[in-house]
């Protein structure tokens, strides 16, 4: 469920294939807010490209949905 928009603060390449990469002032969508050990981390996409990003680089300029849910998961993704 797509939750909110944002805007990029500053650029960002991720580490690995988990993470999506940005420009400053490109639009973000936000997906996921991630809890528990990483919740310095939303999980979103930039045009056609989907992955994690750190929260902190994004200024929310629309939001979506105001409904969270918490939901359990052990899905890890893997770069290849």
């Amino acid at each position: 469920v797509l939750m909110c928009r944002g805007k990029a603060t500053q650029d960002f390449k991720g580490p690995d294939c988990r993470f999506v990469n940005f420009k400053k002032g490109e639009a973000v969508y936000v997906y996921y807010k991630l809890i528990g050990k990483s919740t310095e981390l939303w999980a979103g996409s930039v045009g056609s490209d989907f992955g994690y990003f750190p929260k902190d680089l994004l200024e929310i300029n629309h939001n979506y949905s105001n409904e969270e849910l918490e939901l359990p998961t052990d899905v890890s993704l893997v770069c290849y």
